[in-house]
């Protein structure tokens, strides 16, 4: 059994897995396909009979039975009411998986996803989706996210999708309607300007009104008005001082009064935070439960006027409107378990296939190292910690447990075999429990045990230890009465020169720091989640060093680890033999379900001891082709340009070691696009002064978004600076060409303007191609970007095939945001159109001018 340590707590929500083995069977497409007739139940148009029924329901309850049913119960289900015939309705947390109740298909993630730039393999994930909650009974799942990737360090940025509303708005629309297709609601959130992790439950997104029109709201309006989405959840944060959830603004006169969004809105788990404000800003749903929406709260406040009791009822209506019109409840309810539809699905595993093999992105290929064929290669290394076991998807509610993932090292080697190559495995680098367990000190750890989180007075008691190696899983919901501090003093005698790894590591919400001969190394604030952090210093044989660590527990018991080792030791020896005898190596880096989740940021750098690792390997062998695993863009400024090949996998879902083997060894011909742009630095990227909160002067932390339009590639295209990797930039094994552009001269505003232009496979295999439209407008009324996305196609072509593109662009493709009518607005003069293969890479352009 593999424990996560530091995961976050909405990752520990109520998992049922009350699921028995005689009911997991496997389906083969065809019994999928004669069952799938069955499934065919999407959402009703609302009509006045459905009203009629809602309406009827609400007058046959009381005042406390409707406030009973604004908040969920038992974590994943709202309320029953025998008296009106409604049933408890199920949830499951998504987008990656129906994973809240046991063992299920795990797709390819939303960054994955989004590198596909396939809204065919959005759609097909999402009908997936959907069966596997009618498998399980799930009225509701709790996807997609549709956050914009504001910045590379966001802990849930392989979650949701891209950098771009457009790319965002097509892949979402279509995983939507797949989902409700299936007869499930699907519930797009967060809403709205969830864009970090840290501190979520108390930072305020402040985003201008155009920015937040242009950039991250338009994923959400599609989902509403396109998508017809029948659930929307808000978010944790503020939005300009203000909670998501009592925003009214945000939920009533944008969502409800002015997309006309009448399905159910509810708040993210434990996102509520004041019920009167909630009741009354547009909230119809607390979950998990009502700590605030309650009897206790809002039946004096319905007394004393300050809630109406017609608010009441508009929450309840919705709640009814959506049950009522995908078949939950009424007169023609029909059971939302199909038993006939697999837990163990074979024909969505080919589901998760297509998207874990679109999504693979090829950004480095210097002199066609890759693929690998048995005439060159007859023995591949495969070296790193995210090879075994399989890394499906990140950490938090989103974590997927699959039935049977395929790691890269099972793929390949799987693969290889038949093509009689060898494939030989190391991990290269030890676990953090086996640093802390081989960590001793020069005498006793003393440890004083303070009553109080500053460390001050004299010490409650002392106790002595061997080592530091306490690290336990998280107590989530768990908070000590009693304030506690932990001071433990140690001193370490190094027994060589070089560099040392110092390693450390608590959970949940604990807090820690670590200070060397006085000098402050490690910091571990206070806040929902957390991952080990370490830090390399130069030590000296035989001269010992002082070791304080603080530590603060948030809840009973301890968990704290803290470990050193040489980095001349942190790689096993058998892992560089192995390097240097194979004829390719392929290193496995990244990070996992404990280092990128949900409930804290990550790192721009690899996770501890990664470089260290990629320096040793490829020394030992330089032909190496580096696979990573990420949300998104990393630090490899130590080591790109050592190595011949880099493959992104994001997070590729349960079939992405098939996927990686295929495109390794030739089956496969890589198709993917960067749904984000790759920074040098984190310093590099246009939010980087703007990342952090800065508590001001009402006592709230607030994020200035103020970069504004300039995120990703709008702001490398505006400046006229480039990234290491361009948005939408991604290798093939072919080569491919633009041209034969054509576009009418002139159109009128209001109008739509049709696109054509050619594409043809000019290499020697087969491949496909995503054809990206941008729209510039450089003499605008207001300051633009540069380019921006407005339309894309994907395009498989045989070798030296041709392929004529249509692409439709409608008036919004060409408008902005006018502050000052509050709507968009497309001004007449001069508009540039750029087609090509990325962001940056456009080398067909037209002109056309809009008139009145």
């Amino acid at each position: 059994m593999q424990i996560h340590l530091f995961t976050s707590p909405r990752s520990l929500r109520s998992s049922a897995w009350l699921i028995a083995l005689a009911a997991i069977f496997v389906a083969p497409a065809a019994i999928l396909a004669q069952t799938h007739a069955q499934t065919l139940f999407g959402p009703a148009p609302d009509s006045p009979a459905i009203e009629q029924q809602a309406h009827a329901m609400v007058t046959r309850l009381t005042l406390q039975q409707k406030i009973h049913l604004l908040g969920g119960v038992d974590g994943m289900f709202t309320h029953a009411m025998p008296s009106i015939q409604l049933p408890r309705l199920k949830m499951s947390d998504g987008p990656l998986g129906v994973r809240s109740w046991g063992p299920t298909t795990a797709y390819a993630g939303g960054a994955a996803l989004a590198a596909t730039w396939d809204p065919s393999v959005a759609r097909k994930v999402g009908e997936g989706l959907g069966r596997d909650a009618r498998a399980r009974g799930v009225d509701f799942l709790l996807a997609p996210g549709v956050n914009i990737s504001r910045s590379p360090v966001n802990g849930r940025n392989f979650e949701y999708l891209s950098e771009d509303p457009y790319l965002n708005a097509q892949l979402a629309v279509q995983y939507i309607e797949g989902v409700q297709s299936e007869g499930v609601s699907a519930t797009v959130k967060h809403f709205a300007g969830n864009n970090q992790e840290y501190d979520r439950h108390n930072v305020s997104s402040d985003i201008d009104e155009r920015t937040f029109r242009e950039l991250y709201l338009p994923p959400f309006e599609a989902a509403v008005k396109t998508a017809h989405v029948t659930a929307v959840m808000d978010s944790y944060n503020l939005l300009h001082g203000v909670h998501s959830t009592q925003n009214n603004d945000l939920n009533v006169k944008l969502l409800k009064q002015e997309w006309g969004f009448d399905g159910l809105l509810m708040s993210d788990w434990d996102a509520t935070y004041d019920g009167v404000a909630a009741a009354n800003n547009g909230l119809d749903l607390e979950m998990p439960s009502a700590k605030f929406m309650n009897e206790q709260t809002l039946l004096p406040a319905v007394r004393s006027g300050q809630v109406t009791e017609a608010t009441l009822d508009d929450k309840l209506m919705r709640l009814f409107r959506v049950a009522l019109r995908y078949g939950w409840i009424g007169p023609d309810a029909r059971p939302q378990q199909i038993d006939s539809l697999p837990l163990y699905s074979v024909a969505d595993r080919a589901i998760a296939l297509q998207g874990a093999r679109e999504s693979l992105t090829l950004l480095k290929n210097d002199h066609h190292f890759l693929p690998f064929t048995p005439a060159q290669i007859k023995t591949i290394a495969v070296i790193g910690p995210d090879a075994y076991p399989a890394v499906p998807g990140g950490g938090g509610s989103s974590q997927a447990t699959a039935f049977d993932p395929v790691s890269l090292l099972t793929g390949l080697a799987n693969l290889g075999a038949t093509q009689g190559i060898r494939v030989l495995y190391a991990r290269g680098l030890p676990t953090p429990q086996e640093i802390f367990g081989a960590t001793y000190f020069a005498g006793p750890v003393t440890v004083q045990h303070f009553d109080n989180h500053d460390f001050t007075g004299s010490p409650a008691s002392t106790t002595t230890q061997r080592q530091i190696n306490d690290l336990k899983p998280a107590m989530w919901d768990v908070v000590d009465p009693h304030p506690r501090g932990l001071r433990y003093t140690a001193t370490y005698t190094p027994k060589t020169s070089g560099d040392y790894l110092l390693l450390a590591a608590a959970s949940g919400e604990d807090s820690y720091t670590v200070r060397i001969d006085g000098k402050q190394l490690l910091d571990q604030p206070h806040q929902e989640g957390q991952f080990p952090l370490s830090a390399t210093l130069h030590l000296t044989a035989g001269t010992p060093i002082h070791i304080v660590a603080d530590y603060i527990p948030q809840a009973p018991g301890i968990r704290l680890a803290l470990g050193l080792r040489a980095i001349s030791d942190l790689i096993p020896a058998d892992a560089l033999r192995i390097a240097s005898k194979a004829d390719a190596v392929v290193l496995s880096v990244g990070f996992d379900p404990d280092t990128e989740s949900e409930g804290y940021d990550r790192t721009f750098t690899l996770p501890w001891g990664q470089d260290a690792l990629l320096h040793a390997v490829v020394a030992a062998n330089p032909k190496t082709a580096v696979v990573l695993t990420a949300g998104g863009a990393v630090d490899t400024t130590t080591w790109l340009d050592k190595v011949p090949a880099f493959l992104q996998t994001y997070y590729p879902g349960q079939e992405g070691g098939t996927a990686i083997a295929e495109a390794l060894l030739g089956k496969l011909n890589p198709e993917g696009k960067l749904p984000v742009t790759f920074d040098r630095s984190f310093q590099d990227d246009p939010t980087f002064a703007n990342y952090y909160s800065k508590k001001e002067a009402d006592g709230l932390q607030h994020v200035h978004y103020n970069e504004k339009l300039m995120v990703g590639y709008r702001y490398w295209t505006t400046t006229g600076k480039h990234p290491l990797y361009p948005f939408g930039f991604g290798l093939s094994y072919t080569t491919f060409a633009f041209s034969h552009l054509q576009v009418q001269p002139t159109v009128r505003i209001g109008q739509n303007v049709a696109v054509t232009f050619d594409v043809t496979n000019t290499g020697h295999l087969a491949g496909a191609e995503v054809a990206q439209l941008y729209v510039s407008q450089p003499d605008a009324a207001v300051n633009r970007p540069e380019r921006e996305l407005k339309g894309f196609a994907k395009v498989r072509l045989a070798p030296g095939a041709t392929q004529h593109v249509t692409l439709t662009l409608n008036p919004r493709s060409f408008s902005y945001w006018d502050v000052n009518t509050h709507n968009w607005k497309m001004d007449t003069g001069k508009f540039i159109l750029r087609v090509g293969d990325s962001s940056e890479s456009t080398p067909l352009t037209a002109t056309l001018a809009a008139v009145r």
